[in-house]
């Protein structure tokens, strides 16, 4: 009687942890990209290997990207972006901890299209930042895709345009994520 009390305490334990395990999505292959349109030059980027974690269950969402995984068109712009201004060796990465405001609205385990509001705070160059996001959770066979577009201002993150190309450049930059996540496994 006791090892089967045991073994019943062992088998819900388990359960349990896998049923936690199943609330949390994650993906280190997500993408994001940025665009900064500007008078002379446009300059854009892409990054395949962003890191993702959801919990369905509290809305809390984090991401982080490493800067020097960003891909230009040109690798003299890649070079510029790394030493001039995101400074990559003082500042290797850029970070997103939130939540998702209207976490109620969106039924993980039900294929649909939940349109999102996310509040939380980006780190990037140094500076955290609070931000309101708009975004889209789209649920396909369990799975949840996460995308969203919005902007910042390069200035809110004392990221500076040299003077000689300032008129070249613009201070926004509209970014762009899409994160395909899977159940997180323990």
């Amino acid at each position: 009687m006791k090892k089967r009390v045991i073994s019943l305490t062992g088998v819900l334990v388990l359960l349990s942890v896998l049923a936690s395990a199943q609330d949390k999505f994650f993906t280190k292959n997500g993408r994001i990209s940025f665009v900064s349109k500007g008078n002379v030059e446009t300059i854009s980027a892409k990054h395949k290997g962003i890191t993702c974690v959801v919990d369905s269950k509290s809305g809390a969402i984090q991401f982080a990207v490493l800067m020097k995984g960003f891909e230009f068109p040109k690798a003299l712009m890649q070079e510029h972006f790394n030493e001039n201004y995101v400074e990559s060796d003082k500042y290797p990465k850029a970070d997103f901890k939130g939540q998702v405001v209207n976490n109620g609205d969106v039924k993980y385990g039900q294929d649909g299209v939940y349109n999102t509001k996310t509040k939380g705070t980006l780190t990037l160059h140094g500076v955290t930042k609070e931000i309101e996001v708009p975004g889209k959770i789209t649920v396909k066979g369990g799975k949840p895709q996460l995308s969203a577009d919005f902007t910042i201002l390069l200035s809110d993150y004392n990221i500076k345009i040299p003077s000689l190309v300032k008129e070249n450049i613009s201070n926004t930059v509209s970014i762009t994520v899409d994160c395909a996540l899977e159940p997180l496994k323990n």
